[in-house]
């Protein structure tokens, strides 16, 4: 039986990860910095959520050793534009917790990472994702409609962890004429650390031209017509192949309205 809807979405918002982060070694200290704990919101970006985390390393260091903050796990830099659940589904979800993330504040590797100076840049990043999402589910035609505060709201909500506040926007970008049985396209993306592709992502529809419902099977099936086995990470939960589309992207898809999928190599037996 599903969970009462609601309820879903609420999991799905206050999942966190318990993570350490530690000062990478290569940094000059004035004395010792201690790691720091952190519960870190799922749903939010890297950059949005570590502010006490560099007020804290701040303290053992000299100004002149500071430039722009970055972190690392296990020698990857981990890419603050996608949403902290996908990073650690991604690369860490076989992991020990506490999650250990490497603090850097020099070097900072611009080939892998866009710079974030400021959380405006993660807000324009956001709203461009609802943006793509909408037009991808209604052809623009919400987004359109809604008023500047109204965007504001959904980033606000985000920003501040508001569930209350966000859903009362964002259920509008979650409805559809009830005869098309659902969204125009899935807005979706799929990663996966064997490729050196971002991401895939293509047009898939939640229903087939026969009327039939597509599932998450249906949809790696399309993705991967090769493969046989992976293991399928969404929020850190497997959910069941015979899931349909329509339903996982009501209710599991991140605040920016994408439904991030990581498929990690299957264990070997």
């Amino acid at each position: 039986i599903m969970a009462d809807d609601k309820d879903v979405l609420r999991d799905v918002w206050f999942g966190r990860i318990p993570t350490c982060f530690t000062l990478s070694q290569d940094e000059a200290t004035e004395r010792e910095a201690e790691p720091y704990y952190l519960l870190l919101p799922r749903v939010s970006y890297l950059t949005l959520v570590t502010d006490k985390v560099k007020k804290h390393f701040l303290k053992a260091m000299r100004t002149e050793d500071v430039e722009e903050m970055w972190f690392e796990y296990e020698g990857t830099p981990l890419k603050w534009h996608n949403p902290i659940g996908v990073l650690f589904d991604l690369h860490a979800s076989n992991t020990v917790l506490p999650w250990s993330i490497t603090v850097h504040f020099k070097n900072f590797p611009d080939s892998d990472l866009l710079h974030c100076p400021s959380n405006s840049v993660i807000e324009a990043h956001f709203m461009s994702s609802i943006k793509e999402a909408d037009a991808l589910k209604h052809k623009g035609q919400v987004v359109n409609d809604m008023q500047k505060k109204d965007h504001k709201q959904l980033w606000m909500g985000l920003q501040n962890d508001k569930f209350d506040q966000f859903w009362a926007m964002n259920r509008k970008l979650m409805e559809y004429p009830t005869e098309e049985g659902g969204f125009r396209y899935i807005p979706f993306r799929i990663y996966q650390t064997t490729s050196d592709r971002p991401f895939i992502q293509k047009l898939f529809r939640p229903v087939s031209p026969e009327g039939n419902t597509h599932t998450l099977g249906d949809l790696l099936k399309a993705m991967y017509p090769d493969q046989k086995r992976y293991q399928v990470v969404i929020h850190g939960i497997e959910p069941l192949l015979e899931t349909p589309l329509q339903w996982l992207s009501e209710h599991l898809s991140h605040p920016d309205n994408f439904l991030h999928i990581c498929v990690i190599p299957a264990p070997s037996d």
